[in-house]
């Protein structure tokens, strides 16, 4: 697609969105959701198919083919919904209202100090005990044929989970080709500043959910430095180069060959490189492949940051169709803003004011090696 038409597409897209946010302005926060209906919604071209569900607007499967023509499902996942509620692997989830890690569970927006629900030792992690991955999002839009997608809505309302304001919140999946789908995030503070970090949580095993671990998958990040860590995953405010380090993913490596020297993991945010690919923003952020299957999955997004996770806390999780998933059984890759930005003023800030709007987008490109 031509740089103009894809300026053209996103800035329609930004003015619809602008639009049904505002449409939206008037809808309460669901009170109760346990009146909601459960929903499965298939997107599907030819081959290539996934299935979502409006609990927290979940990733549940993607089928894609290998490089023999076999159909497996390459993300991990629980066999029956009642997996995901409470779930703290976050399995496919999108995960807000602020994504990884907030120090202490507290920070403080125009003098105004904020506590919010503190569910990973005295942090907050991906927006507490009851984040957007554990909430019902009810269906705004949902179209099939050649580029079926669905979006959803969630309004999150003022105090949740101890955050500021309400704030309106979309995300559209969409199958924009041949192997390929998009994930498009919106939200809109309503009546209060607000941090906003939204990520889609999906753990991928290319040769197939439940078929090993990742450790011998390729990995490529388009990434020179990375924002360290204490021993709390609470980056330190640094920001580090990964020459010479375990980290250095600018070559495609295999994660086993040096997660030995990584304490517990990779669990990090790497700090994005390059110039915008397309003058909208986005760019090339990795490339995973497996060499049994042929599969190789390259991933675009218009984010500063990306989150490199192996499967870490994985201990025998009982998945979908039978499977276990062992340590290291998927690994993520979750574009977003800088973790614990509220704390580190020379990150790129996540505040945002009532009126503004948040956006991020996300595009998964799959092929055949060789084909």
């Amino acid at each position: 697609m031509a740089a103009m038409s894809m300026k053209t597409m996103m800035a329609l897209a930004l003015l619809l969105c602008l639009a049904v946010a505002a449409s939206l302005g008037g809808v309460e926060a669901r009170k109760h959701p346990g009146k909601e209906t459960l929903g499965y919604y298939e997107l599907r071209r030819g081959e290539f198919s996934m299935v979502v569900t409006n609990w927290g607007a979940t990733i549940l499967s993607v089928r894609l083919p290998d490089k023999n023509g076999r159909i497996d499902d390459v993300v991990l996942g629980y066999k029956t919904i009642g997996g995901y509620v409470n779930d703290t692997t976050y399995f496919g989830a999108l995960v807000g209202r602020v994504a990884n890690r907030i120090a202490g569970g507290r920070f403080t927006i125009k003098n105004h100090p904020y506590h919010t629900y503190t569910n990973d030792g005295n942090n907050t992690l991906h927006g507490g005990h009851r984040g957007f991955n554990q909430v019902f999002w009810s269906v705004r839009e949902r179209a099939t044929g050649a580029f079926p997608y669905i979006t959803f809505y969630y309004r999150s309302g003022d105090g949740e989970e101890g955050f500021p304001g309400a704030l309106d919140v979309l995300v559209t999946y969409k199958i924009d080709g041949d192997y390929s789908y998009s994930v498009t995030m919106y939200a809109r503070p309503v009546d209060k500043p607000t941090p906003v970090n939204l990520a889609q949580h999906t753990y991928w095993n290319l040769r197939g959910h439940g078929r090993g671990t990742v450790l011998d998958h390729s990995v490529q990040i388009f990434a020179s430095a990375v924002t360290p860590v204490g021993g709390d995953l609470i980056p330190t405010g640094a920001v580090t180069p990964v020459a010479g380090t375990p980290f250095d993913f600018r070559a495609p490596a295999a994660p086993g060959a040096r997660i030995a020297e990584v304490e517990g993991g990779y669990d990090i945010n790497y700090v994005l490189d390059g110039r915008d690919a397309d003058g909208q923003g986005v760019r090339k952020v990795a490339v995973v492949s497996e060499a049994t299957s042929g599969r190789v999955m390259e991933l675009w997004g218009d984010q500063p940051g990306v989150q490199f996770y192996t499967g870490n806390f994985l201990k025998g999780d009982e998945g979908k169709g039978g499977a276990v998933y062992e340590k290291h059984g998927g690994l993520c890759l979750e574009t977003q803003d800088f973790p614990d930005a509220v704390h580190n003023p020379k990150f790129p800030t996540e505040i945002y004011r009532a009126g503004q709007v948040y956006k991020h987008y996300m595009l998964y490109k799959f092929s055949i090696a060789g084909k």
